[in-house]
């Protein structure tokens, strides 16, 4: 039986930039950073070094070589939070792409995009 999600894998064009992205905007943290001398290479990102999920930053392009039948397409994700507004003015005043704040039934909502345009949405919780 699965008992949590553990790694969701993020193909993304440049990884040092979305490192430093989802580290210096987003304000995650990296866990680890691997290379196997022969390309593969992936950086673990959390919101806090004791998340039980990770995210790893994996080179598109390489991955696209390696597996060609592999779907690349960015999860839709969606993040929670206890600082909503806080974090809504943070990616603001980071020049981050924010959406609007959204009223949904099960509470406030809005997307954000990192520098590769794929959205991500926050809800607070």
């Amino acid at each position: 039986m699965i008992s949590k999600v553990g790694q969701i894998m993020l193909y993304v064009k440049n990884q040092d930039t979305a490192k430093q992205f989802w580290t210096e905007k987003v304000g995650f943290h990296v866990i680890s950073e691997e290379d196997n001398g022969q390309g593969m290479r992936w950086i673990e990102i959390a919101p806090t070094k004791e998340a039980e999920t990770s995210i790893i930053l994996h080179n598109k392009e390489f991955i696209s070589k390696m597996s060609p039948d592999l779907n690349l397409e960015t999860p839709s994700l969606l993040f929670f939070t206890n600082e909503f507004d806080q974090l809504h003015n943070d990616l603001l005043n980071k020049n981050v792409t924010v959406g609007e704040i959204i009223q949904m039934p099960s509470g406030r909502t809005f997307n954000f995009a990192d520098g590769e345009d794929n959205y991500f949405a926050v809800m607070e919780q």
